[in-house]
């Protein structure tokens, strides 16, 4: 097994301590709300439509008990896991998120340090404002992923795939859920679009690919950039043709169901990935919580299930950890944590919810992450059949 070396605890450059008061990533979120711009803070909270999901991924956790086991020796404990041969440190990994140098201005090369600096994984959006080789300097010991979106040009993709693994990242997480992007109110409403002194870096500036400027169309610039670029007649036939074109581990990203989970393993994926994308896509979908037994019964170990999609305590993560997720991946929290202290406050934002987490399993008499189990954890309309 290949060994993580997490980097050292100490910000890649100096930044301002963090608000001591803030101690839950909800502190973060509000403190957030209160920093960025409004064209920003709306791009980065909202979901699609009526927001019957985002709001639905949140409750949905409550919908699930805690069982704890209790007078068990809990005296030491480790949070270690490991995804692909890689050790980490903890089963917490970052989600993509685009556009993060909007919250600051080291955007996702922060994100990335404070990932490596926790020893767990980050991943890096097609459409960052970072790109591949800058995440890569900038935080060359963590483990990091690539999430892709498949362009109309595929000389362009397999490229971006080139350039991750030449750049030392570990996977491919190719998004599925993604044909065209949901309809986001608040987007429409501010006529959303990159401010100009920042870009899309893992393109050339002059390429309809890297420019996400004001289109004209009155629209959400990014709506109107995914509908230009994006090739919404993918097929499972083009999943097996980005396998075949890297020997980089291929992860599918946007799976609710079982029928698509089974799908995803005979193209021969090396994960699968539950998310709803962050309930921007389509509203009214199952929050990801509740589609992911379903998924893991179907996988039946068959490979690792990775998740993510309104997890903001430690709680939330031990209930998907019971439910068999190997590894549960924020978004949002991230945004906030960088919004209010760049990258230190994206690695304090994770050390809550790795304390929290370490909690739980502690109360719960849990000494790793394999103690905690399918039967720890109820549905709650199924409690009272116990």
């Amino acid at each position: 097994m290949k060994k993580m070396i997490a980097e050292k605890s100490k910000p890649s450059k100096e930044e301002p301590p963090v608000d001591g008061r803030l101690v839950c990533v909800q502190d973060f979120a509000t403190a957030a709300a209160a920093r960025l711009p409004l064209m920003a803070l709306d791009y980065y909270r909202s979901g699609a439509t009526s927001q019957v999901t985002l709001i639905e991924n949140r409750r949905a956790m409550r919908r699930w008990y805690i069982l704890p086991r209790l007078l068990r020796d809990v005296s030491t404990r480790s949070l270690g896991t490991s995804v692909f041969g890689h050790s980490l440190q903890l089963p917490i990994a970052i989600a993509p998120t685009a556009l993060q140098k909007m919250a600051h201005p080291l955007g996702e090369c922060a994100s990335a340090s404070a990932a490596g600096r926790h020893g767990t994984v980050f991943t890096l959006s097609t459409i960052a404002t970072s790109s591949i080789e800058e995440v890569a300097r900038s935080a060359p010991n963590a483990i990091k992923f690539f999430q892709l979106y498949i362009y109309r040009d595929r000389s362009l993709t397999e490229k971006l795939v080139e350039r991750a693994k030449a750049a030392g990242f570990k996977a491919i997480v190719l998004t599925v859920d993604a044909a065209t992007f949901g309809i986001r109110r608040a987007d429409i409403r501010n006529n959303f679009n990159l401010p100009p002194h920042l870009k899309l870096a893992n393109f050339e500036s002059t390429s309809d690919e890297g420019t996400l400027g004001d289109r004209g169309t009155g629209n959400s610039g990014i709506n109107e950039y995914v509908k230009d670029n994006f090739d919404a007649g993918i097929t499972w036939q083009d999943l097996k043709w980005l396998i075949n074109v890297t020997t980089l581990p291929v992860v599918v990203k946007g799976i609710l169901t079982s029928a698509d989970a089974s799908l995803a393993l005979q193209a021969g994926v090396a994960a699968v990935w539950v998310s709803n994308h962050g309930a921007r896509q389509v509203d009214g979908v199952p929050p990801t919580i509740e589609a992911l037994p379903h998924v893991v019964a179907e996988v039946n170990g068959r490979c690792p299930v990775f998740v993510d999609g309104g997890f903001t305590d430690g709680s939330d993560i031990f209930k998907a950890l019971a439910l068999g997720a190997s590894l549960v991946f924020i978004g949002r929290p991230v945004l906030w944590g960088l919004a209010c202290a760049g990258e230190q406050g994206v690695y304090q934002v994770i050390e809550i919810l790795k304390r929290e987490l370490d909690n739980v399993m502690t109360n719960s008499g849990c000494r790793t992450l394999s103690d905690i189990t399918r039967d720890m954890v109820v549905r709650r309309d199924q409690f009272s059949k116990l």
